[in-house]
């Protein structure tokens, strides 16, 4: 690693790794093979998959030997994460095939090539003459093996191989042999009934499914109906329904042809459907639907879901291209929000108080008008709005958080301004995050041992930083920018930097004191990306104007750098959270005598989507295997950072009959806060604050990974061990022999703590001695 003069080198930089690599978050994918014959059947398949799951959308893999242009079109347009891949048929020209009709062979190919994709952890495979009818979650949640609905006419030891759950351990290159090996010694059936090589390798050991999942067409024979459980129908022998289908089987055929729609036809019936839908397949179907048709609801549910995924100018504009009735209240709010995230604040202001007119919107558009004011600094209007909204509806949580903070009274400064520091941070609420509550004063420690307003001049990232604010900023000494996760696109949204903290670039430009940007992250999760344009440009005039720009991990620098010119590189640098180094910047800070004899948990529910995937099910069943285990040797008790924390405790009692104290940090002080993670044996935290605070207080910590950063923060002090994948398969069985092991030697791994953190302090104490110069003292 390169630094500037005067920077430490620390540990070297992460590998450049994917998100999913680093979380361990399992890839899913659906795949089919298809044919130009078969391809109005695969395009039936795509439609059913969307109107029955329209919660789900992962990448569908289509693997084919030579699709027309035309035809890849048509398949792209019904969704948005197509793959497209070409069958090898040469690999298999060895293969001992017999005489069998040309579709079988190419079926083969498919079947056999599907499991040579290396890219995902689990594969759906689906014939393209099946039709998708029920929710097919419990496959998506499949862990283990290779699971199929076994062969209803030619014995339970066969499988049907028209729907496949294949997971990491066949998609090998050791499987692979295997199936090659099979098919070269002609040691195999293949005719209309059996997939003869896959049968014959798997010798019956498959994990065998429901027959609802892979419910075969001959089973309705005489017209029958078609069951009401059926999850996937499979039109199974020759005549296929779109190829003028087969007598006696109408009722069937009739289920398939709800599917056989027009593009305008399907996009349409997505749209109409209420709750649960994915945001891709929403974007993806919608926005071609909106153009067409002009519909203001459609445009409202696009904006939506594009105001989810961050992409708050495209929500703008879809919305901006239909005509709103002024007594729509709920598109004016849409709207409203994606105007004020991209900073056009008088626009905002317009549509929020259409909404406001409507009472079913108005507790929410007032809140957001409180937001906008309390922004701009105008606390007295804030305030009037939030109270607004609790008078629409009292229990609307965000007015009442908008009512408190406004009516909070600003901190009285002791010092004179040419003797402060200005601190850009985000200053938590009471009840807030208690990770982020603690952060300010923290890195304050890092500048000495005065934290008060004697030398430091609170700057709120979230408030837009506006010529008052610059002019009061260039009357100090320094300005800090940290720390914590601030460059993260979709916490408190603007369009004047698209992070956190929300400054337009002429006033960033017109900083006269020195930057300091202290120990901050790039904390972005797996599937959230950046406004790559205005991120970039106010992230390099940023770098640019700095005079010290520290990153509180490798993977952050890593990112960060890839978002810069070459000839900036040199400065980002490394400084470590200051949390994690709370027992040197503590003044009198003591080791606890003596520990309580508890472990404490802590899960988080912020975008938990994004977090455990398919996987909260398999986690929960997990974490209550591991709560028993631990609980046999050491009190378990649930700490929560925040109020959505506490979550973990109510579904582990509702689902497990697991009862856990809960702990409010989110109440606590920051001393409390030290003093609770100081005096636990060990933390088990999903949380970076979670793993970084008892860390940093000398306590050993297992990290619950579903964000990059922990991944980072483990790499950064050798101890990649000290954490574990939400979506580990054996999780509950990891976390109990980790934690029983820590606990057996506790003594050794808090000396470990110690010198782990040492090699921190010494980065920090390095760092520190620049900014002394920077600063002139």
């Amino acid at each position: 690693m390169t630094n500037t003069p005067g920077a430490v080198t620390g540990a070297p930089l992460a590998p450049a790794l994917s998100s999913d690599a680093l979380t361990g978050k399992r890839r899913v994918a659906f795949a089919s093979y298809v044919d130009e014959n078969y391809l109005p059947g695969f395009l039936a398949l795509l439609r059913s998959l969307a109107l029955s799951n329209p919660g789900v959308c992962e990448d569908f893999v289509v693997l084919h030997d030579d699709l027309r242009p035309g035809s890849v079109a048509r398949i792209r347009a019904l969704h948005p994460r197509i793959v497209l891949r070409r069958v090898n048929t040469e690999h298999y020209d060895t293969y001992k095939k017999g005489d069998q009709d040309n579709y079988l062979v190419r079926k083969a190919y498919f079947i056999l090539d599907v499991f040579r994709l290396r890219e995902y952890d689990t594969i759906i495979t689906l014939d393209t003459d099946m039709v998708v009818l029920r929710d097919l979650g419990e496959l998506l949640r499949l862990r283990e093996g290779l699971a199929a609905v076994p062969q209803f006419f030619y014995g339970q030891h066969k499988l049907n191989s028209g729907l496949l759950v294949i997971q990491r351990e066949y998609l090998s290159d050791a499987f692979c042999a295997r199936l090659d090996a099979t098919g070269r010694s002609g040691d195999y059936e293949l005719d209309k009934h059996d997939q003869g090589i896959l049968n014959s390798v798997l010798d019956g050991d498959f994990v065998r499914l429901d027959a609802r999942y892979n419910f075969v067409k001959r089973r309705l024979s005489g017209d029958l109906p078609v069951p009401e459980d059926t999850a996937i129908l499979h039109f199974t022998g020759r005549h296929k329904p779109w190829q003028g289908g087969e007598a006696g089987y109408g009722q069937a055929e009739g289920r398939w042809r709800e599917f056989d729609l027009s593009d305008a036809e399907f996009q349409a019936a997505y749209l109409a459907q209420s709750g649960g839908l994915h945001h891709d397949l929403v974007v993806h179907l919608g926005t071609p639907h909106v153009a067409r048709t002009k519909d203001t609801e459609s445009a409202r549910k696009v904006a939506a879901a594009h105001i989810a995924a961050g992409d708050y100018q495209d929500a703008v504009d879809i919305l901006s291209s239909v005509h709103i009735p002024l007594d729509e209240a709920w598109p004016h709010e849409v709207l409203g929000h994606a105007l004020m995230s991209v900073s056009r604040y008088d626009e905002a202001r317009a549509r929020l108080l259409l909404a406001a007119a409507a009472p079913n919107r108005a507790a929410t558009a007032y809140a957001r008008l409180a937001q906008m004011a309390w922004v701009h600094g105008d606390d007295a209007t804030s305030l009037r709005h939030a109270t607004a909204g609790i008078s629409v509806d009292p229990t609307h949580r965000s007015s009442r958080l908008w009512a408190q903070r406004a009516a909070s009274v600003p901190e009285r400064e002791l010092g004179g301004a040419g003797d402060q520091l200005a601190h850009v941070a985000f200053y938590m609420d009471r009840q807030g995050n208690a990770g982020d509550k603690l952060l300010p004063e923290t890195v304050r420690l890092g500048f000495g041992p005065d934290t008060t307003s004697r030398r430091w001049h609170s700057v709120h990232a979230h408030r837009l930083f506006d010529e008052a604010a610059l002019e009061r900023v260039n009357a100090r000494r320094g300005l800090v920018i940290g720390g914590g996760g601030l460059f993260i696109p979709d916490t408190m949204p603007n369009g004047n930097s698209a992070w956190q903290w929300n400054v337009p670039d002429e006033h960033l430009r017109a900083i006269d004191a020195p930057i300091m940007v202290y120990a901050v992250g790039f904390n972005a999760f797996d599937g959230q990306s950046y406004r790559a344009g205005r991120f970039r440009e106010s992230l390099r005039l940023l770098v640019e104007k700095s005079s010290f720009f520290g990153l509180r991990n490798h993977g952050s620098i890593a990112k960060v750098r890839a978002m810069l010119p070459d000839h900036l590189h040199d400065k980002v640098r490394f400084q470590p959270c200051p949390t994690t180094v709370s027992r040197q910047l503590v003044p009198g800070w003591t080791d606890p005598a003596e520990r309580e004899d508890t472990v404490l948990l802590n899960a988080a529910y912020d975008r938990a989507g994004l977090r455990f995937g398919h996987d909260y099910g398999h986690f929960l069943a997990e974490i209550a295997k591991a709560v028993r285990g631990i609980g046999a040797h050491t009190e378990v008790r649930c700490v929560a950072h925040s109020l959505d924390d506490e979550r973990i405790a109510f579904d582990l009692r509702r689902e497990h009959g697991i009862s856990l104290p809960v702990i409010p940090m989110y109440d606590f002080d920051n001393d409390g806060i030290r003093d609770l993670y100081a005096k636990t044996r060990l933390v088990i935290g999903m949380r970076g604050h979670a793993g970084m605070i008892p860390f940093g207080v000398g306590t050993p910590i297992i990290s619950l990974i579903s964000h990059p950063k922990m991944a980072y923060f483990l790499a950064d002090i050798e101890r990649p061990e000290w954490g574990v994948s939400v979506h580990d398969r054996n999780l509950g069985a990891v976390l109990t022999e980790r934690a029983t092991g820590i606990l057996d030697r506790h003594a050794a791994t808090v000396a470990d703590v110690h010198e782990r953190q040492q090699s921190l302090w010494k980065v920090t104490e390095a760092n520190a001695a620049d900014l002394r110069a920077i600063l002139g003292e």
